[in-house]
């Protein structure tokens, strides 16, 4: 994949920023250099046998499901401005 001005300008827009070209220019360079190391990471990768390797799209989802302690409730609720007994009171966001 190449980094070109279109996919900054791109990335600009998605991430509400306007940067200046001086930093544009840096940042093509520095994504297509992560972009080549990354796909280097993945050529390498090709060395390895998986010959007879189980393919799992999902491991440990059968895993035993327990229930472990949480933090103290009431430390939590302790710096609230406003709570009652078991929550944080917030304000209405919504509105009808």
């Amino acid at each position: 994949m190449q980094i070109d001005e279109k996919l900054i300008s791109y990335l600009e827009d998605l991430s509400y920023l306007a940067l200046p070209d001086a930093e544009k220019i840096r940042m093509t360079a520095d994504l297509q250099k992560i972009l080549n190391g990354l796909a280097a990471g993945f050529a390498s990768g090709q060395e390895f046998g998986t010959d007879g390797v189980q393919l799992c799209s999902h491991p440990n989802v059968f895993r035993a499901d327990e229930a472990l302690p949480s933090f103290d409730r009431e430390l939590i609720l302790k710096n609230a401005p406003v709570k009652n007994d078991e929550f944080f009171i917030a304000p209405k966001t919504v509105t009808e």
